[in-house]
């Protein structure tokens, strides 16, 4: 088995429903080293961050080539897990879909997040057609190496006020999760969903790993994991807070005489 495949094997048995792994998302492979310092189990990239990095807005405006080089150099700086964000997979049809996912698992990702949201619109691809384009990035994953985790993505909950989440919206995300699991994907991802309950009926009601982003209005990781959560990950937060910071420091210093 390759290292690859190896990290593939643990970054899934790190899935745990109750006991989520968790990843605080980095950029590039300085922060991914101070992440794996902190004792990170695996690292994940995050698409608004890799993006703000380089000088780009999120939506797939980086480049895939400088997104998959990066990934490159954050496998080859950390001796753990890495998974990538694709977004959803620069381009709607499968095909471009299978190429970008060939190309992040040869950077060395050994899973990526992949979303149903039309990057650039208002919608999200329809749930037959959402798996088809799982099934192409199945495909892809598989004909390079064994075991690569696909997080399917759904951005029901995003794209809607937390205080709008609701029932019917809860069924349509376990719709998509069952199609997304019959498809080929190893996880599930909600970001934007918040509320306890909402949360908990989701983990007991698909067999797929639950992952939830830890946004300020999100419940704290304990209660997640109470929950049934088995991943739990920062997207954009920790970019944040590090610019923010930065960015005190820098005025601080420039205005030393203040």
């Amino acid at each position: 088995m390759s290292q690859q495949a190896d990290h593939a094997k643990t970054f899934k048995a790190l899935h745990v429903k109750g006991d989520p792994v968790i990843l605080y998302n980095c950029w590039d492979a300085g922060s991914a080293s101070a992440i794996a310092s902190a004792g990170a189990k695996a690292i994940a990239t995050g698409s608004w961050p890799v993006a703000a990095a380089h000088g780009f807005a999120d939506g797939e405006n980086i480049p895939l080539e400088l997104m998959a080089e990066n990934v490159r150099r954050i496998v080859a700086t950390v001796d753990l897990p890495v998974s990538s964000d694709i977004e959803s997979g620069y381009g709607s049809d499968p095909a471009t879909v299978a190429n970008t996912v060939k190309q992040v698992v040869e950077a060395g990702a050994i899973g990526f997040n992949f979303e149903d949201q039309i990057v650039g619109g208002s919608d999200l691809y329809a749930t037959d057609e959402q798996a088809s384009r799982i099934s192409a990035a199945r495909k892809a994953a598989d004909s390079k190496v064994a075991g690569i985790f696909i997080n399917a993505r759904t951005d029901i909950f995003l794209k809607a006020k937390p205080d709008t989440h609701s029932d019917a919206m809860l069924d349509e995300a376990i719709a998509r999760a069952n199609a997304y699991e019959n498809a080929g994907a190893d996880g599930f991802f909600a970001p934007g969903l918040a509320d306890e309950t909402l949360i908990k009926r989701l983990c007991d009601a698909v067999s797929l790993p639950v992952n939830i982003i830890a946004l300020p209005h999100v419940p704290e990781n304990r209660i997640l994991a109470s929950l049934g959560v088995a991943r739990v990950s920062y997207g954009p937060v920790p970019y944040r807070k590090m610019a923010a910071w930065l960015e005190d420091q820098a005025r601080s210093a420039i205005d030393y005489k203040g």
